[in-house]
């Protein structure tokens, strides 16, 4: 699950990042993307997934079997470049896929 938003460590890094990162040939079956600040509701209800995290934008989660197994939160986000949040990424992908 993706919360999406509209600030520059999204658009310049989250979003591409894990544009690149769902080219791996490991990767979920489902990728959810929501946008917080537009679509409350669905926000809510992702983030309901992230039990133990603090609310942020852009983040990222990573479900399996209905249960959170790892997160990227803005923090891990801001200011690296989306070829690092890339790596992050499918590194997920290559434990829990």
């Amino acid at each position: 699950i993706f919360v999406n938003s509209v600030c520059g460590c999204a658009a310049g890094g989250a979003r591409p990042g894990l544009a690149l990162a769902l080219q791996s040939p490991k990767k979920p079956e489902k990728a959810i993307t929501v946008f917080a600040g537009q679509d409350g509701e669905a926000t809510q209800r992702a983030r309901s997934y992230f039990t133990g995290y603090a609310p942020s934008s852009p983040s990222m989660g990573l479900i399996k079997d209905g249960k959170l197994v790892w997160m990227l939160e803005r923090q891990d986000i801001e200011g690296r470049m989306p070829s690092d949040i890339a790596t992050k990424i499918q590194t997920a992908f290559d434990k829990f896929c």
